[in-house]
Formats: structure tokens, sequence, C-alpha cells
């Protein structure tokens, strides 16, 4: 660890079992480090950089994102409720999230293209003009997840659940969907299929 004019620099270090709601995270630069069982919640994050760093076990929900980088991010079994990923810094921003809970987090007009999403609770996420294209929604529950005038073509819905979409209303072009799924592209129309 390095501090460069209060700005720390940290690489390839492991923080384990660490409280941040008490000892805020020094604001710096964090490249390919390890978050595991941390408590950010309602931490301010924000003007920090993570480059190629893992997130696992980790409560990060209502943190301040304004203006954070997330660069090449993995999120597994973390608790992200609430997060305004739209405030992040949008340069370079890449993110993953395996077994995660991202209830009521926001993506609002943010460019996730082939973003990973895996075994996630995505029950009322605001994809709200948003650029999805290419991701993966992999066995994810999005209840109440908002799309609209969201750019979803070559997603893959085919084992996420719950969703409703609008085609008239989204760009859907080659996004794939199972026969089961087909329901979620027509709740508008309020008919019943069996």
């Amino acid at each position: 660890m390095s501090k460069n004019l209060d700005k720390t620099y940290v690489s390839e270090q492991s923080f384990d079992h660490i409280d941040f709601t008490q000892n805020p995270l020094p604001m710096g630069e964090y490249e390919i480090c390890t978050f595991v069982n941390c408590n950010f919640f309602s931490a301010d994050l924000s003007n920090i950089e993570f480059s190629e760093c893992v997130f696992q076990t980790c409560n990060l929900s209502s943190a301040n994102l304004t203006q954070t980088a997330l660069r090449d991010v993995r999120f597994k079994d973390c608790k992200l409720v609430g997060l305004h990923f739209e405030n992040c810094n949008d340069f370079l921003f890449a993110v993953s999230f395996d077994h995660c809970t991202l209830k009521l987090a926001s993506f609002y007009k943010l460019s996730l293209k082939k973003t990973h999403f895996k075994h996630c609770s995505l029950q009322e996420v605001d994809f709200t003009q948003a650029d999805v294209s290419g991701s993966v929604f992999d066995d994810c529950d999005l209840l109440q997840a908002v799309f609209d005038n969201t750019v979803v073509e070559k997603v893959d819905f085919r084992t996420a659940f719950n969703y409703s979409l609008d085609p008239e209303r989204n760009r859907i072009k080659k996004a794939k969907f199972s026969r089961e799924g087909i329901v979620g592209l027509l709740d508008k129309y309020d008919i019943e299929i069996r």
C-alpha cells in the first residue's frame, strides 16, 4: 500500500471480515484486491477506483457510489440492495454478479454490454434506458424489474424468470427466450395462456 497526496494505492491485497461502516475505506485506487465478508452498508465509496477486484459475501447495500470506478469487478454472494450504479464513473465500467441480491438497484442509462448475471435476485431493478446487449441472465429472478427503452439485443433470458418486457418499448432483436418465458413478453395484453 502506498500513499500519494492523500490518495491511497493498494494492489493485490485481501481484506477479510472488516466493518467499513466503522472504519471507512480510504479513498484511492484498489487493484486486484479481494474483499471477503466485509460490511460496506451505507458506506461512502465515492471517488474510489476498483480495478479487477472481487467482492465475496459482502454487504454493500445503500453504499454511496458517486463517481466510483468499477472496472472488471466481480461480486459473488453479495447483498447489493438499493445501489445506484448509474452514479458510478462510467469509464471502462464492467461488472459481473454471481449469486447476488440486487433488489431495488438501478442501472439507469448505463452500458452493461455482455454483463453476466448468474443466480441473482434482480427484483425491482431499474434497467431503464440501459444497454444490456449481449448480456446473460442465468437463472435470475427479474420480478418487477423495469425494462423501458432498454437495449436487450442478443440478451439471453432463457433461464431467467418473472420478467415482464414490452417488445414495443425495448430493442429486443436476437434476444433469446425460453418457450415458458414468452409469457413475460405478453404481460401488457392481460391475456391468459394455457
